[in-house]
């Protein structure tokens, strides 16, 4: 019962942010869920309610996803992988090196470090979670980690939709963009679909790529750790993306009519306005300021080397 309270809490959220969406299309329907979900967080007890806005912070968000592969082609779906496949590379490189070296100088310690750069390279708390009981990491390191890397999720949603019309991206450039150099999966759908409607699906794809990373990287620390040479992959490996290329497959199969994509659409994006609604509600604003100066200035400095290489690796690549 409680689940149930949690998820209509936040589809009543989206169903307003929805209209307001309607009536400001340049701000979008996930944009004002987080916003709202954020406010409600912060000013009332969701106590009561925690299990279904968790549930529809995770669940529903890998629902829609599914559901918008059967909006795409697997070969659109394929292509936007492989081509992004250089830039994620280079921005997860870039993201650990950076993490470690740049935590060293500043004192912070090396597992700490470590989920940082972990979680700016590649997917927010998802790597966070997968990579902190390889490395063996105390619930603090934990707490922190995500606490830092969700405050710049939370930025780069509001920030980069702006900075992709100043730096006049196209729907496919800014995909590329802010599926590469947003952390959380949540934030770049949020980010991709305020800009446009092409550019989420595109930032998405490249998201979802850039996710299942999380694989081969969990698997190296895993065999860099004295005493440990395997990792769990059946619980690491982010089964939902695996459900989003196979609903791509069968719309690339069997002919699916364009009103009935529309309303696939339509309810991918609802159930992903859900999803942010629930998301925003679990973000405690007051956790922020017991962080510290030195891990959020890692995880600014980490995050703006990923949005830097990202950008130069797309002028080198020509996808603007």
């Amino acid at each position: 019962m409680m689940k149930v309270k949690g998820v209509f809490l936040c589809l009543l959220v989206a169903l307003i942010a929805t209209y307001l969406g309607y009536i400001f299309p340049l701000v979008g329907s996930m944009i004002f869920s987080i916003i709202i979900g954020i406010i409600i967080g912060n000013l009332i007890n969701t106590a009561p309610y925690e299990e279904g806005i968790k549930y529809s912070g995770k669940k529903l968000l890998q629902y829609g996803i599914i559901l918008m592969g059967f909006t795409l082609s697997f070969k659109t779906a394929l292509s936007l992988g492989a081509s992004s496949f250089p830039l994620i590379i280079t921005s997860i490189a870039a993201a650990l090196i950076v993490g470690v070296l740049v935590g060293r100088l500043f004192g912070i310690n090396q597992r700490l470090s470590t989920l940082i750069g972990v979680g700016t390279a590649i997917c927010g708390g998802s790597a966070i979670a997968a990579v902190s009981p390889i490395i063996k990491a105390k619930d603090e390191e934990i707490a922190f980690s995500i606490a830092t890397i969700f405050l710049f999720n939370i930025i780069a949603v509001f920030l980069f939709p702006t900075a992709g019309h100043w730096l006049q991206f196209s729907d496919t450039g800014f995909g590329y963009f802010a599926g590469t150099a947003i952390n959380d999966t949540s934030s770049v759908v949020a980010a991709g679909y305020a800009f446009s409607e092409d550019a989420g699906d595109t930032a998405t794809v490249v998201k979802l790529v850039r996710a299942l990373m999380i694989v081969p990287i969990c698997i190296v620390f895993a065999l860099l750790q004295v005493g440990q040479s395997s990792v769990n992959l059946k619980k690491v490996f982010p089964w939902f993306i695996l459900y989003f290329f196979i609903a791509s497959i069968v719309a690339s199969i069997i002919p699916i009519p364009d009103y009935v994509t529309s309303y696939i659409k339509t309810l991918s994006t609802f159930l992903m306005s859900t999803a942010l609604a629930g998301i925003g509600m679990t973000v405690d604003i007051r956790k922020f300021f017991k962080v510290g100066i030195k891990p959020l200035a890692l995880g600014a400095i980490t995050w703006m080397v990923v949005i830097v290489m990202s950008l130069v690796m797309q002028q080198v690549l020509h996808i603007w």
